[in-house]
């Protein structure tokens, strides 16, 4: 795989509380010439990352719901709507993890369904929501119904994890997600994704994306091994 093709496949992320103005903004200038597919921001920087992108190919991604995904329906559409007003082409959204685990699921899927329908409202259907998941919560079962839950619900990607849970991703994750949603639905792995090696594990287990804060160490790596 060729660096440019490793790049498409990783949303660059800067999700830390203590990042503000001028780290984001410097952050956002060092990676936006790197082909990454998107870069994750915090959603305040979203008006700075879609300055600073444009003329680019790669998106501005922010989260909704982060990142326990316990918040009314209605407040995670309304912060979808206006992420995507601001210039995000992605949205990130936690599902509700303490409804799925009860076993609501009609609530979780009106729940992303909801977003969904902000979203391609706000975006005239361009932009894309992905799912995150929090497989650190969840067992193997509860993991694939909750891939099918967010693909009923009309959800274009699910993701396994917001950085901030239990645990980040595995590979057995994401060959459960991507069993469960087929190949027509993206699959996005996130969390504790900072070598080459685990990268390239996760693209080989199902993944389209990943989610990383490391993504320009990641490309580095692979200049090196070539």
């Amino acid at each position: 795989m060729d660096a440019a093709t490793l790049a498409a496949h990783i949303d660059q992320t800067l999700l830390r509380p203590t990042a503000g103005f001028a780290e984001g903004s410097a952050w956002i200038d060092a990676s936006r010439d790197s082909g990454f597919a998107a870069l994750c921001v915090s959603p305040f920087l979203v008006p700075i990352a879609a300055q600073r992108l444009a003329g680019t190919e790669t998106k501005v991604c922010s989260v909704s719901g982060f990142p326990l995904g316990y918040q009314n329906t209605e407040t995670k559409a309304e912060e979808s709507r206006q992420l995507v007003e601001l210039g995000c082409s992605e949205i990130d959204m936690v599902l509700n993890i303490a409804a799925l685990l009860e076993g609501e699921d009609t609530f979780v899927e009106d729940d992303i369904r909801a977003v969904v329908s902000s979203v391609a409202h706000a975006s005239a259907g361009e932009a894309i929501v992905k799912v995150i998941l929090e497989t650190g919560h969840l067992s193997e079962d509860e993991v694939d119904r909750a891939s099918r839950i967010a693909v009923a619900a009309g959800a274009h990607f699910v993701k396994t994890s917001s950085g901030f849970g239990p645990r980040g991703a595995s590979m057995r994750d994401v060959e459960i997600m991507r069993a469960a949603v087929g190949p027509d639905i993206g699959v996005k792995a996130a969390g504790g994704i900072r070598d080459l090696e685990t990268a390239l594990e996760m693209i080989e287990a199902g993944a389209d994306r990943l989610g990383s804060s490391s993504g320009l160490e990641i490309l580095e790596a692979l200049e090196h091994r070539r």
